[in-house]
């Protein structure tokens, strides 16, 4: 295992996996509170990897995405692979053919819900024999509707088994389920790096009509040609709509929801990984297994509903100790509830700035914006 972390240029473990990894060896159950890009996957995986030992399926990944859940199997098998275990992905998006043979013959699953209660029926996989569950990211499980489904696999796996359950949060209905899968749980918070927030400039711009603002994300991609932005909107229609006003301006740009197929999805993520394509246009929900190094710009078309999806969002950027910006677009009628959002995350003063300087119906902001270019203000939080 040293070994393959070294290939990787690994030989220090990240927090979250100092946390984690010895009392997850031990076999404790684990309830663990960690934000995107902080290293859980290792932090679940050197254990696995561990664990489990060739010949069944022993351990479940659970993971809301496929994009999430095709990273799991990329991450596990770069240290899995002196050890002879056989990782199967399943998620939609593709055929049932390759994935029921490799899922057949797998030692470790890692599945979106949906996919894996269809091969389950058509007696694909069982899960008598699963030591190790392990579900990801399960707030978001929960918020696309997938607990009905989670609840059906969990009961299928034996109650003896070590569950390692891992969430950007762990209140309210999550942590209701946190209690209910796991049993005499240890609890880790790894608290998102305040060296990652001080890295990204946070800019709000108001306007009146949907028009201004696409025209100033028009502006905005073209004056930032050669950085990675990556656009979110609400819905999946939005994103369609959106991409093909852009290709009109002569804008490179490609859109990724869940109407997508997995082909589609990763076409479309390698463009913008390449530098192909000026803008990534994502939901929510989509954008959530993106994990694209050096993104320059996280641009928030339609304003995100509350602060949790601001934070994941603008996190996309400002990673690894580079600089980023993030930047939100404000219609008239969502200015307050957008400002307490703001003001919850210590970003009144950004908020305010550009409402007072001008949120016109032009978008006069946008001369604040290229004075930033000149000289780069320190921005808090």
């Amino acid at each position: 295992m040293v070994r393959a972390l070294a290939r990787r240029d690994i030989t220090q473990p990240f927090p979250v996996q100092q946390l984690v990894v010895r009392d997850a060896l031990a076999g404790h159950d684990l309830l663990v509170q960690s934000p995107t890009g902080s290293g859980k996957t290792l932090a679940f995986g050197i254990p696995l990897v561990e664990l489990v030992e060739p010949g069944r399926l022993s351990a479940l990944v659970l993971a809301p995405t496929r994009e999430l859940a095709s990273q799991i199997v990329d991450e596990l098998e770069s240290v899995a692979k002196t050890c002879q275990l056989r990782i199967a992905a399943v998620y939609g998006g593709v055929g049932f053919g390759p994935q029921s043979k490799a899922a057949r013959n797998a030692d470790i699953v890692v599945a979106t819900p949906g996919r894996l209660e269809d091969l389950i029926s058509r007696g694909v996989v069982s899960l008598e024999h699963v030591q190790v569950l392990v579900l990801d990211e399960a707030d978001r499980m929960l918020d696309m509707g997938f607990k009905p489904a989670v609840d059906r696999i969990v009961a299928q796996t034996p109650k003896q088994r070590q569950t390692l359950f891992f969430s950007a949060t762990l209140q309210g209905a999550t942590g209701k389920l946190a209690a209910a899968y796991t049993r005499d749980a240890r609890h880790h918070t790894q608290a998102a790096p305040k060296q990652a927030k001080a890295d990204i400039e946070h800019h709000f711009f108001h306007f009146e009509t949907q028009s201004d603002k696409f025209d100033r994300l028009v502006e905005q991609l073209r004056d930032d040609a050669d950085g990675r932005t990556l656009v979110f909107v609400r819905t999946k229609r939005g994103a369609d709509r959106l991409v093909k006003r852009l290709l009109s301006r002569g804008i490179e740009a490609a859109a990724m929801h869940g109407d997508k197929n997995q082909r589609q999805r990763e076409r479309a993520l390698a463009r913008f990984e390449a530098g192909d394509i000026n803008a990534l246009v994502a939901t929510d929900v989509a954008a959530r297994g993106i994990d694209v190094a050096d993104i320059t710009h996280v641009v928030n078309f339609d304003a995100p509903g509350d602060r949790e999806s601001y934070v994941h969002r603008v996190g996309r950027t400002g990673r690894a100790g580079q600089s980023g910006t993030g930047i939100s677009f404000v219609l008239a009628d969502q200015a307050d509830e957008v400002r307490r959002m703001a003001g919850s995350l210590g970003l009144s003063r950004e908020f305010d700035q550009h409402h007072k300087g001008g949120g016109s119906r032009n978008g006069s902001t946008h001369q604040g914006q290229r004075s930033r270019r000149r000289r780069r203000p320190r921005v808090a939080g």
